[in-house]
């Protein structure tokens, strides 16, 4: 998601009394996020009818029912265009289910945690895979298939991740530090002695609201 847009989540509601409308609407005014916003579009008393499945198709919101039913029609065309519809008899249920509408379009935290270090001491030319870097692992683990990034004279010339790991002939899933290694990289031939290696474990954190 780009700096500074937001997302938004449309809801039509209907219930079964203007008491119970009140009171879901008090409780999802609550629910805040700088990221996405709870845009309720339309409200009412009653059943679920054909013009609420309508406007759900023309605005692209889910319906929330609570203590009411779906008339007939109004449900097949929301079956034949998949209209998202919800039915509550518990309040909590639905205001949970809404709160958890909202945080699965929250963009997620990346956490990067540094595993290690090495320093590109020789470069091959090997004929399946293009330039390969010999070097030594002189700090933590270095790790294939995790994040990398190279560094040139202190600046980053390529992010990208570790496509191959060799210990002489053999393939490996990690080398310490202390330890000789060939490292191939997606998508990149450009690697010269004296680079160094930076890799990283990158995991995806869902927020909560």
């Amino acid at each position: 998601m780009q700096k500074g847009k937001i997302k938004t989540l449309k809801v039509i509601i209907k219930a079964d009394v203007q008491g119970s409308i009140e009171a879901i609407c008090s409780s999802l005014e609550k629910i805040s996020s700088s990221e996405v916003k709870l845009d309720i579009i339309h409200k009412g008393v009653g059943s679920i009818s054909e013009s609420d499945v309508m406007l759900a198709i023309a605005s692209e919101a889910i319906i929330i029912g609570f203590g009411i039913g779906i008339e007939s029609k109004a449900n097949e065309i929301a079956k034949a265009k998949r209209v998202e519809i919800k039915l509550y008899s518990v309040i909590y249920e639905l205001i949970s289910d809404v709160k958890a509408a909202i945080e699965g379009l929250l963009e997620p935290q990346i956490k990067r945690t540094f595993l290690g270090r090495a320093e590109v001491r020789q470069v091959f030319e090997i004929s399946k895979f293009g330039m390969v870097a010999g070097c030594m692992v002189t700090k933590g683990v270095i790790v294939r298939g995790a994040e990398v990034q190279i560094l040139r004279n202190k600046e980053v010339i390529y992010t990208g991740t570790i496509d191959s790991l060799k210990r002489f002939k053999d393939s490996v899933k990690e080398v310490r530090e202390g330890f000789e290694c060939g490292i191939g990289f997606s998508n990149f031939n450009d690697i010269k002695v004296h680079d160094i290696i930076e890799v990283f474990k990158v995991q995806k954190i869902e927020k909560k609201l």
